[in-house]
């Protein structure tokens, strides 16, 4: 590979949409890179007014004076035409779809992304959440090469970010995405050094994949352990949200369930039942007890338990399930 020189310096298309990849943006930008291009979602209707929603990335790109380009067919020759025309000789992806070939050969140092996890460990869609999920204590982001398939390209370079206790999604996206900023503008400097090298992708039989998250992989299953269910929570909190049954006075109605604390235990109540207190609520499981701490009722919004529990009237029987 060619050396970028004065003469012939980056010149770098961004691709990307949601706020975690504009944190890598904005590091670009910060760090003097040329930007010619920012490649984004097209604008699309969200919300009950279903007003048209400019995408994160589109939103920077544009206080930024960057130019914009947003397809709905990353194939078609008009828009091949012009990214062709931005003589971009390097391109970056964060959180952005998967690129045809003849999009991420265009560049002459090649296309490298952004990616949320230690690969080749939790490949995927979703693998902060699913990190959480099956109680990691450790992940990190990952820059890499891309390739033919989803996550496989040759890794640059890695950093690592403890999973605490007390860490939910959200908590951990927001350090990686800043994490994953200061790792694209280093992968960046070593390109534009001549001093970037990569490492193909090994094998291991444990490897863990981070699927697109469904509404079925979001419901509770009561009849798992105490860590599990736990874990399953905080691994979907803030979004898209754990959810479970509750049936109380014969009506059965969801309820999303945010933050919830350990209780280990050996009890006599049958799984799912509901022990209420003035100011606590808390779930039976098979080896100990789920306090629920933030909670939302149908058409109502997010609160905390203590305050729900003043106006929630609950019968003998009441359980989740």
């Amino acid at each position: 590979m060619n050396i970028p020189s004065e003469n012939n310096p980056l010149r770098i298309v961004f691709m990307g949409t949601p706020d975690f990849a504009v944190a890598s943006l904005k590091a670009i930008v910060e760090a003097g890179f040329k930007v010619v291009g920012v490649i984004t979602a097209p604008d699309r209707p969200a919300g009950r007014g279903r007003k048209v929603q400019e995408s994160s990335v589109k939103q920077f790109a544009v206080q930024h004076n960057l130019k914009v380009l947003q397809p709905t067919n990353l194939k078609n020759e008009d828009f091949l035409e012009k990214l062709r025309g931005l003589n971009a000789n390097l391109q970056v992806v964060v959180a952005f779809r998967m690129l045809p070939k003849v999009v991420w050969q265009m560049p002459e140092y090649g296309t490298f992304n952004l990616h949320a996890s230690l690969l080749p460990q939790y490949r995927g869609a979703a693998p902060i959440n699913l990190a959480i999920i099956n109680g990691e204590t450790e992940t990190g982001v990952t820059t890499f090469f891309i390739d033919e398939k989803i996550d496989t390209g040759s890794i640059i370079l890695q950093k690592t970010e403890k999973i605490t206790e007390e860490d939910n999604v959200g908590s951990l996206h927001d350090r990686l995405m800043e994490l994953g900023g200061k790792l694209v503008v280093e992968t960046c400097e070593q390109i534009a050094s001549g001093a970037v090298s990569s490492t193909p992708q090994k094998y291991f039989e444990d490897l863990r994949s981070a699927p697109k998250i469904h509404k079925d992989t979001c419901k509770i299953d009561w009849n798992a352990s105490l860590d599990t269910i736990h874990n399953l929570i905080r691994g979907l909190s803030p979004y898209p949200v754990a959810w479970t049954f509750l049936v109380n006075h014969g009506k059965k109605e969801s309820i999303k369930i945010y933050k919830t604390k350990k209780e280990p235990g050996q009890h006599n109540y049958k799984i799912g039942k509901l022990i209420a207190d003035k100011k606590s609520l808390k779930v039976a499981v098979s080896d100990g007890y789920l306090y629920l701490l933030e909670i939302q009722l149908p058409g109502k919004r997010k609160m905390e338990t203590s305050a729900v529990l003043n106006g929630l009237d609950l019968d003998e029987n009441a359980h989740l399930r």
